[in-house]
């Protein structure tokens, strides 16, 4: 049996594999800074229940401090090299310093951990992952490849990258972001075409397409609409033309998906 994978919105993402439950980038809130939650209810509880959380990079829609505070005490907390330098306030929720707070570990694309019987592996992504907007560029943008009963690639923000397929290797889901919470997305982020690229590359067996659909800047509701709501069909048409070969599974928020494991 594969690992069941729901998509909280944005890159939030919960993947249950041998028992273990990891979380993708958790936001769990319905406005901040410039943004607001213009779709989909807020994830319950249960999101927040998790045996370790997987940062991709600095952002502030995917390390959210606030959203952090909500996990259970002694959590496991993986973040990229840097991050508790980038953002202080991140210190005050490290298990070192507070007896209530999280187990933070930092890593570098190449390392990997183990949660129980999970294994997960650090990869590189093609993105700006330091704390905006002005923070120094000491933090990778990393994605991460979880092997338990069946491979999961969580991609965070990505551009298409050279070596991309050998560095992530052979997976069986890829959760894939295809949008953005703007309308201008720059090189270093997928649109549903250059999602269905790297589905190409990749080859999984499904994909999720993510990190679209969710949050939106306040008072751009009449600005380019079709950004904010197609881009996870626009991706399964990609798909169909680029990768057939991969199953698209197009998740409502707070749906779950079993994972295909690839023959």
């Amino acid at each position: 049996m594969g690992a069941v994978i729901t998509w909280w919105g944005h890159a939030t993402c919960t993947v249950e594999d041998s028992g273990v439950r990891l979380l993708t980038d958790p936001l769990f809130v319905r406005r901040f800074a410039h943004l607001r939650r213009r779709k989909g209810a807020l994830p319950t509880a249960r999101a927040a229940v998790a045996d370790a959380v997987l940062i991709s990079h600095l952002h502030s829609d995917h390390l959210h401090v606030g959203s952090l505070a909500r996990l259970a005490p002694g959590t496991l907390l993986v973040v990229p090299r840097g991050a508790a330098r980038s953002v202080p306030s991140l210190r005050r929720l490290d298990a070192r310093r507070n007896p209530r707070g999280l187990r933070v570990r930092e890593v570098v694309p190449g390392d990997e951990l183990s949660v129980g019987p999970v294994r997960v592996r650090v990869v590189p992504a093609h993105h700006d992952g330091r704390r905006l907007p002005i923070g120094p560029r000491l933090s990778p943008a990393l994605g991460y490849v979880i092997s338990g009963e069946s491979r999961t690639y969580f991609a965070g923000d990505t551009g298409l990258f050279e070596g991309m397929a050998e560095a992530v290797g052979p997976v069986d889901t890829a959760l894939l972001p295809v949008g953005g919470w703007g309308p201008n997305l720059g090189p270093e982020h997928l649109d549903p075409e250059r999602a269905a690229r790297a589905a190409a590359l990749l080859a999984p067996a499904s994909a999720v397409p993510v990190h679209y659909g969710t949050y939106w800047p306040i008072g751009f509701d009449g600005v380019r609409p079709h950004e904010f709501h197609t881009p996870g069909t626009e991706f399964v048409a990609q798909a169909e033309r680029l990768a057939p070969g991969v199953t698209v599974r197009l998740l409502h928020h707070g749906e779950s998906t079993r994972a295909q494991v690839a023959p």
